[in-house]
């Protein structure tokens, strides 16, 4: 069947579905948005119950990835994904996600071969090039200062 780069593109035109490109920001910016917020509200909260700055950054931080795993867990935060899509992916509770639900996915495999191989399925190779360039630059700014 030939058919000339026009005719091409206007099948494919039908085929695809249409694009809600506002509307998906809008979602992501909400729930983004959101998350994060919450995260500064809990931030001021442990600073006037007197908690020091690191203290309060470290217990968000901790509060944060408790609930990720926590919605993870009940199965919850893929509909979230769903809805917000990269808007849920807000770093500390996407990464905290990325490690439990392989964790829990795998979970019927036993320990050793389903949870600890399988838990840095999605979140190891963040780790690792993390890892491996903040060493790089670590090593830029040494020799350069």
């Amino acid at each position: 069947m030939n058919m000339s780069k026009k005719e091409y593109g206007d099948m494919v035109k039908k085929a695809s579905p249409n694009s809600k490109i506002v509307a998906n920001c809008i979602k992501a910016f909400a729930v983004g948005g959101t998350i994060c917020t919450f995260g500064q509200g809990l931030y001021a909260l442990c600073g006037a119950l007197g908690a020091s700055r690191d203290m309060q950054g470290m217990l968000v931080a901790i509060s944060l990835i408790f609930l990720a795993v926590l919605v993870t867990g009940l199965g919850k935060y893929d509909d979230l994904v769903k809805f917000a899509g990269a808007g849920a992916g807000v770093p500390i509770t996407g990464f905290a996600n990325a490690v439990a639900a392989p964790a829990i996915e795998f979970k019927k495999e036993g320990y050793i071969m389903g949870v600890g191989a399988k838990m840095f399925l999605i979140a190891g190779p963040v780790i690792v090039y993390g890892t491996l360039s903040s060493m790089i630059v670590g090593l830029i700014y040494y020799f350069v200062r």
